[in-house]
């Protein structure tokens, strides 16, 4: 079983930073591709960006430029920083880990994005 647990999210200001963690367990770094998606209010869950074992990152076009997904593999640590917010980025935002028979979820964490 893989458990994920998210932290970071917040209430911020349009231009603001916030960065996202996700904890993960030991057994995570088995799955290759991990990474983070988020649900707007009224809206589908959308993929924001994943990364590899290996650091390789993939990122949604609204995500590229403004948002980085990183891993630390020794302290099993997955990161969402997120640079210029836009009051369209508010979502509760997900960690998420591409098992090879299902995937695995944390409970998401609330970004607010709003002046």
């Amino acid at each position: 079983q893989v458990t994920l647990v998210e932290s970071g999210g917040g209430s911020v200001q349009p231009g603001e930073s916030l960065t996202l963690s996700c904890a993960a367990s030991p057994n995570i770094f088995s799955i290759n591709i991990v990474g983070w998606y988020r649900q707007a209010p009224g809206k589908e869950r959308e993929l924001v960006a994943t990364v590899t074992k290996a650091g390789k990152t993939n990122y949604a076009d609204f995500a590229k430029g403004r948002f980085t997904a990183s891993r630390d593999n020794a302290n099993y640590m997955i990161y969402l920083q997120m640079n210029n917010l836009k009051p369209e980025d508010t979502a509760v935002y997900y960690c998420h880990a591409a098992g090879v028979f299902r995937p695995y979820w944390g409970q998401g964490t609330q970004v607010t994005v709003s002046s």
